[in-house]
């Protein structure tokens, strides 16, 4: 009986990683002071980095609970409910409250930013409720060995988590970098560029090989390949590289992997 629990000790140690990043994220709000030309000068304080660490624990044993659950053979209804439950409050809802963070940050740049109406922030909320959707679609579908439909949603929410830290890491030689997320039309185009990636029929690889040959792993190297030559050139950015990386393989080898 004891073994059955362990998938679920871990799927529910996921949403406790989730719910601390949420706490690391809207804790401190944003910070603004004025500056000695009146400018106001504004930076995100580093608990949010804090959450992406959270939110990577959160993926870490978000994989590990599915892994002990084929491994102990205690795969169960309530497991797979659970799990969706998690990594909507760890995927969905925390990389939400990401976008809202950042969008708060672009917003206040502008001449009348402090004073902007909050209708401006809601277009995030959009995120969690495509993450909803797409686990209630996963866990109604009859399970498949071969791919996802539609991009998952802990992919979605390691993107987000990213954000943060390439923000507050970002090189001095990558200005544009941190300028860019800044921009309040990267957000919107992010937000809802994700979550029509989530909602959508399109096939994506899973990474589940019934069999090791060449031609499965073929997709996998390339993504290892991608991801170890971007880290190295470009740091933490090297994620948002590696997510479209993994958007444009599935479409382009869905005929030939799934």
């Amino acid at each position: 009986m004891i073994k059955k629990q362990i998938p679920n000790l871990f799927t529910l140690l996921n949403l406790f990683f989730g719910c601390v990043a949420i706490v690391y994220i809207t804790m401190p709000g944003i910070m603004i002071t004025v500056g000695a030309d009146g400018e106001n000068l504004i930076e995100i304080p580093q608990q949010i980095y804090r959450a992406s660490l959270c939110l990577a624990l959160a993926a870490v044993v978000d994989y590990f609970d599915g892994f002990l659950a084929r491994l102990l053979g205690s795969s169960s209804e309530m497991g797979k409910q659970l799990d969706s439950l998690a990594d909507l409050v760890s995927f969905g809802v925390a990389p939400s409250l990401i976008a809202y963070q950042f969008l708060r940050l672009s917003l206040a740049q502008d001449i009348d930013g402090l004073s902007a109406s909050w209708l401006q922030l809601l277009p995030v909320f959009i995120l969690p409720c495509a993450a909803a959707y797409r686990l209630a679609r996963f866990n109604i579908s009859a399970p498949s060995t071969s791919g996802f439909t539609g991009v998952p949603v802990p992919a979605v929410g390691l993107l987000f988590a990213s954000f943060p830290v390439i923000y507050w890491y970002a090189p001095m030689d990558q200005a544009m970098v941190s300028g860019l997320l800044l921009n309040k039309w990267f957000w919107y185009v992010v937000v809802l560029g994700c979550s029509y990636l989530m909602v959508s029929t399109m096939p994506m690889m899973a990474f589940k090989f019934s069999q090791f040959s060449f031609k499965k792993l073929l997709p996998l190297f390339i993504l290892v390949a991608i991801g170890l030559v971007s880290a190295i050139c470009f740091g933490w950015i090297a994620v948002p590289i590696v997510f479209i990386a993994y958007v444009v393989l599935s479409l382009s080898l869905k005929y030939w992997y799934l």
